[in-house]
């Protein structure tokens, strides 16, 4: 017998499993698919030449994260590439903004848009740099971060106070507004905000847009040699050197409760596991308190707070094997790992707007990922591996490109939507299609049945909007990972602080469990530990 279940071997499954077998615990991690990673994975699908990640490419939260990087997976083979830009923003004119791991080149870009502007990215950075490691710290650290938190408002206070702090939580199309007089500064915080489910006019995308524009400018974007899945291959050679298991193709269906305590699970082929201590869900919210947990386990208020759980946009994504670079009219996106293909801040707000009223966007945002040009690994010389997706709404009511498109996602409705990404690409590197060697399609249903925590292709385990984060994730609460059942702890990217591979959610349910495990230990000792009082009578050891 374990002493610890982990249902899901994502990153976050794997980053937990690995904390716990550090401590001395012997770990079984059960995995419905046929291979660990979650979504970071890669293939060579798409043609065998070509190496493409099926999900998550490039990995800003991992570089950053103080969760993974005392994992030491370079031990275990991990290694990283960056692309020469970190990110290109480009306009159907020409102009180009680009996000570079060197400040000058990032200021020198957004100058060429408005002299001045790269003066105030630079303030910007000043400010990142000031206030950075505090924010990491509670990002990546158990809710409520206190220390992190006490430590954030003093450095805020010196950054300007609540001044600083309202710039945070603006709507990053305002943002944007205050802080650049030209396009190209709001480009790059515009682009980085939708990387979540947060359109240009809602509250704290600026928040967000800064984080991740800052994290490019710190970290870059980084991608791992030789494709995505060798981060979990590293995660999964180092968790087996410390004695635990993985076992893949075991479905997990029930979570056994008894008496309120998790003590193990059930597979879907009716195999029983039993977990001494602890069972941790990298799972979603919706599908560990809407099924692998009796509703009789839960409290009325938990499973009516779930009816109100809200998914973040769906994904539609398409793969590319390209016989050659693609013919980018700017000329600086080439060099670029991530490319943000919107032509200006007035066509992001339109996009999201279509989704929020359940269109098909005609003109879809994509995130465009070359993946030679950050990895030379990935494909032949002279050629380029590349994807790109977009968001779309998780109900489709209408399509404002008029093309029929329901929602269904059919052979011929994928095809129909991957040519218009085609052609939103096209409009900014005419030709492209000429270079497409091979490509693949991953409609939203596609990407659920590669991983089933990607609901309707939600890619961030719930939206990122600000009623949803902190005590509100994955409902109102604490914010912490222990669940209403004992022993039972949520692991996943629906628990704080949210999507993106940087470990923290796997390490934090981890460390809950270990806490737990060491008040109970404690308790025992309280009734072993005696000691003789005056008269030689033993009483119970004083705390």
């Amino acid at each position: 017998m374990p002493d610890v279940v982990v249902i899901g071997a994502g990153p976050n499954g794997l980053v937990a499993a690995n904390l716990l077998a550090d401590e001395g615990w012997s770990v079984e991690v059960l995995e419905e698919q046929p291979e660990p990673g979650g979504a970071v994975r890669h293939d060579r699908e798409v043609d065998p030449e070509f190496v493409n990640d099926l999900f998550s490419s490039f990995y800003p939260l991992a570089a950053a994260s103080p969760v993974l990087r005392r994992l030491r997976l370079g031990d275990h083979g991990l290694r990283w590439s960056h692309a020469p830009r970190v990110l290109a923003h480009p306009l159907t004119d020409g102009r180009c903004a680009v996000l570079a791991r060197d400040l000058d080149a990032t200021a020198d870009s957004l100058d060429a848009f408005h002299p001045g502007d790269g003066d105030a990215w630079r303030r910007l950075h000043d400010t990142w740099e000031r206030l950075a490691p505090d924010i990491l710290d509670a990002l990546f650290t158990p809710f409520p971060p206190v220390r992190a938190t006490a430590r954030l408002a003093a450095r805020l206070r010196g950054a300007g106070g609540l001044r600083m702090a309202r710039t945070l939580i603006l709507p990053v199309r305002r943002m944007g507004r205050e802080e650049f007089r030209g396009e190209g500064g709001r480009l790059l915080l515009a682009g980085n905000a939708l990387h979540a489910d947060l359109a240009p006019e809602a509250a704290g995308s600026g928040g967000f847009g800064w984080l991740m524009s800052m994290l490019g400018q710190s970290f870059g974007f980084p991608v791992p040699v030789g494709g995505a899945g060798a981060l979990t291959e590293a995660l999964v050679r180092r968790l087996r050197s410390r004695g635990g298991v993985l076992h893949c193709g075991q479905r997990v269906q029930r979570v056994i409760v008894r008496d309120g305590r998790a003590v193990g699970v059930r597979t879907a082929e009716g195999e029983t596991v039993a977990a001494r201590r602890a069972v941790l869900a990298d799972v979603s919210a919706s599908a560990l308190y809407g099924g692998l947990v009796d509703a009789e386990h839960l409290p009325s208020q938990v499973l009516d707070d779930l009816r109100r759980f809200e998914w973040d946009f769906a994904t539609f994504k398409v793969d590319w094997a390209c016989d050659g670079p693609v013919p980018w009219r700017a000329a600086s996106a080439a060099q670029a790992g991530t490319v943000h293909l919107a032509d200006g801040v007035d066509e992001l707000t339109r996009f999201a707007a279509q989704i929020a009223m359940g269109q098909v966007p005609d003109r879809p945002f994509a995130l465009f990922g070359q993946m030679t040009t950050a990895d030379a690994s990935r494909s032949p010389r002279g050629t380029e591996a590349a994807w790109a997706y977009t968001h779309l709404p998780q109900v489709v009511t209408s399509d404002a490109g008029g093309e029929g498109l329901t929602g269904a996602w059919s052979p011929r409705e994928q095809e129909i939507m991957a040519d218009r990404i085609e052609r939103q690409v096209e409009r900014f590197a005419p030709g492209f299609r000429s270079v497409v060697r091979a490509r693949r399609i991953l409609a939203p249903p596609t990407l659920q049945a590669l991983d089933s925590n990607l609901h309707g292709g939600a890619i961030n385990g719930g939206t990122t909007a600000m009623h949803q984060q902190l005590v509100f994730r994955p409902v109102p609460g604490t914010g912490r990972p222990e669940t209403p059942v004992k022993g039972l702890y949520l692991a996943s990217a629906s628990a704080h602080p949210g999507g993106g591979v940087h470990g923290a959610p796997g390490a934090n349910a981890a460390r809950a469990a270990l806490h737990r495990q060491r008040l109970s230990g404690l308790t025992r000792a309280q009734r072993v530990l005696t000691r003789r009082d005056r008269t030689g009578r033993k009483t119970p050891h004083a705390p």
